[in-house]
């Protein structure tokens, strides 16, 4: 269920609520996606894209990890992809994305071991389902968009078991800033 509304500014209404929810200011990066969708051989999501230019990568809540296709190794979805492709990290209900075909790419983390990925079949572009790995290991599908799910995470009390509101954490995001050593 993709999102095309736009807000008054021209975000999507799902990215538009977390400029609102975080009073961030956004940056409009400009991204060679071209580039990166062709060494994936699949689009990205398009909200995940305008996330991405809106925000970069970094940290919602204190909590939530966003990453992007660039930027420091700690929030570099790419690299990441391209590691735990070359690793075989592969387990045993979804497959990492192998470039053409069908699998996962994790596009966010939280501080309690979820892993929030896409299930992604090149054969079947556009279509992306979100999946939810939490600290037990199993997957979880949710039928939204990027931006849907990540403003659900963070600001809906009743968004169980992965929402963080009611955690009592102030709405955040702080870009992503290199790690010592990397």
């Amino acid at each position: 269920m993709a999102e095309r509304s736009t807000g008054r500014r021209g975000f999507s209404m799902w990215v538009q609520r977390l400029i609102e929810l975080t009073d961030w200011e956004p940056l409009r990066l400009s991204v060679d996606w071209e580039s990166i969708e062709g060494e994936l051989q699949a689009p990205l999501p398009a909200d995940y894209k305008l996330l991405f230019e809106t925000f970069g990568g970094g940290v919602f809540s204190e909590s939530v990890y966003f990453f992007g296709p660039s930027g420091p190794p700690a929030f570099d979805f790419l690299a990441q992809w391209r590691a735990s492709l070359s690793a075989g990290g592969d387990d045993d209900a979804y497959p990492v994305y192998s470039p053409g075909e069908k699998g996962v790419i994790v596009w966010a983390a939280a501080e309690w071991a979820d892993e929030y990925a896409w299930l992604v079949d090149a054969r079947n572009s556009g279509a992306y389902s979100v999946l939810v790995r939490g600290d037990v290991g199993e997957w979880r599908t949710y039928d939204m968009s990027t931006a849907e799910f990540l403003y659900r995470v963070l600001a809906d009390e009743d968004f169980k078991p992965f929402g963080i509101a009611q955690c009592d954490l102030d709405p955040t995001f702080e870009p992503g800033r290199p790690v010592h050593g990397s």
